[in-house]
């Protein structure tokens, strides 16, 4: 049975979610994992133990025709890496997948998006001269992983790829994030999503992260420093990893306005209490399945894009800060304790849902 998320044990958070408050909520939109959990024992560098794996989303599903996803990215501190990232900035779009994995398996992930979507778009990649840059992103996962053994391969990354589906989406240990920790709780994926009207038209905003950030005293859950109430079973005194954080929504938004969007995801991970350490990637995409069509080099000389007025953007902006928010939390809820590598020996904790309810229900939080 799967862990409690955050409503689920009473957690105020304000919003209307979408049917599975995951980022799936956006229509089109699927997620799928590639989880690797091999061995015990300390720490044999190159044989393990295993505890990593890839987080696949496909923005347009298993279209068979290459098209633009219309994107921004904004990093808040770049002590990190996603790939494709010169390209958003430049052009306002990315093709294909994005993936997240960790530190020293950014390459091997890459080769394979871009394998799929060799062998996904074949028939445009046998009728035109095109090249693949997919989105890869990473957050460093060497605590709790052997991460310098670099096992992930091809397969791996492959697999998390043709998994991907719509429908609810695992959380925690699951995928890029099974070897996270998060204000020194075991960290890892976690999802959200917000629903809205504008102009009477419903949409959705949708989070995904990869929650591998933060210090206990830092941690802030609507507005509760409950950090400081559960103070047990540090691991650190200082921040060690990062936060990717992907934004999806199916309102038409050009370009500059999803790289206004995403860096709302900043504010989001802000309410978790975090500072964004010096050492720590907070990378974060957004992006929208609308004004689908042809790649730009396909087609004619002039493009017409569907975009909301920005004077219209102030709950678009709150709908992701919320998601984000709230993503990190059901990421932290739906982990699982695990042993750390380095040093040897100790464990890193999950959050105990029922102890954070009483907290909430007895007010007794600092604030």
């Amino acid at each position: 049975m799967a862990n409690p998320r955050g409503r689920d044990i009473g957690l105020p958070f304000p919003g209307e979610t979408g049917r599975h408050n995951a980022i799936t909520d956006v229509p089109g939109v699927e997620v799928g994992f590639r989880t690797r959990i091999e061995g015990e024992g300390p720490l044999v560098p190159g044989r393990g133990p295993v505890r990593t794996g890839v987080t696949a989303i496909l923005p347009l599903g298993r279209n068979p025709e290459p098209q633009p996803v219309w994107a921004g990215m904004y990093a808040l501190n770049g002590n990190g890496e996603m790939t494709g990232t010169h390209w958003i900035h430049d052009g306002g779009y990315f093709v294909g997948p994005v993936c997240i994995t960790n530190t020293h398996s950014v390459g091997i992930v890459h080769h394979a998006a871009t394998r799929w979507m060799i062998r996904t778009y074949a028939g445009a990649w046998e009728r035109e001269h095109l090249w693949a840059m997919p989105v890869v992103a990473e957050t460093y996962d060497g605590v709790l992983n052997d991460i310098n053994g670099q096992h992930l391969d091809e397969a791996d990354a492959l697999a998390a790829l043709d998994a991907a589906a719509p429908g609810p989406v695992a959380e925690g240990n699951v995928g890029g994030g099974t070897g996270m920790i998060a204000y020194d709780f075991k960290g890892g994926t976690g999802t959200a999503s917000r629903r809205l009207a504008i102009d009477g038209a419903p949409f959705h905003v949708g989070a995904l992260v990869q929650a591998n950030h933060g210090r206990r005293p830092w941690l802030t859950i609507l507005g509760r420093r409950v950090g400081e109430a559960m103070p047990e079973d540090r691991l650190a005194d200082e921040e060690q990893g990062s936060i990717i954080a992907i934004l999806g929504t199916d309102l038409p938004m050009a370009p500059h306005q999803l790289r206004r969007l995403a860096k709302r995801a900043a504010i989001g991970v802000g309410r978790g209490g975090t500072p964004g350490g010096n050492g720590s990637g907070d990378i974060f995409l957004a992006f929208s399945t609308a004004n689908r069509g042809p790649l730009p080099q396909l087609a004619g000389p002039r493009r017409t894009l569907e975009m909301i007025n920005d004077e219209r953007f102030d709950p678009v902006y709150l709908a992701a800060v919320e998601a984000i928010e709230e993503a990190v939390v059901n990421a932290m809820l739906a982990a699982e304790d695990m042993t750390t590598l380095r040093p040897p020996g100790r464990v890193c904790r999950a959050i105990d849902p029922e102890r954070l309810r009483r907290l909430f229900a007895a007010g007794s939080a600092p604030s």
